[in-house]
Parts: structure tokens; C-alpha cells; sequence
């Protein structure tokens, strides 16, 4: 079975850290990594990231 490939540039837990050596954050998980964070949660549980909630896209005013 294929699970469904996680873009985190479109989740809003998703943030771009300040340190060189961390460059990636997930605010639900509460962790930095050098790689993408749902990658590194595939990697560690073997399943698709579970908190992707996707950006709210539209009138930012």
C-alpha cells in the first residue's frame, strides 16, 4: 500500500528554523531536523505524518 507523500512547505506546523544545523521545525511534533520533518516521521514510525494540517490559503488582511 502507498501512502500519500506529506509536502510540509504546505502545512502550517511548518516553520524554517534559525539554526544552521536544524533548518527545519514542526510546531505539533515540537522538534527541529535537518531534514524534512515528515520524512523524519516517516523514517521513525514508518507511517505518514499525522499532523499535517494543510495552510489556510486566501484573504490575509
Amino acid at each position: 500500500m502507498e501512502q500519500k507523500k506529506i509536502n510540509c512547505f504546505q502545512c502550517k506546523n511548518f516553520y524554517i528554523t534559525w539554526d544552521k544545523n536544524f533548518p527545519n521545525g514542526c510546531k505539533a511534533f515540537g522538534f527541529k531536523s535537518r531534514q524534512l520533518p515528515s520524512l523524519l516521521v516517516r523514517e521513525t514510525d514508518g507511517k505518514a505524518c499525522l499532523a499535517f494540517s494543510p495552510k489556510q490559503k486566501g484573504n490575509f488582511t
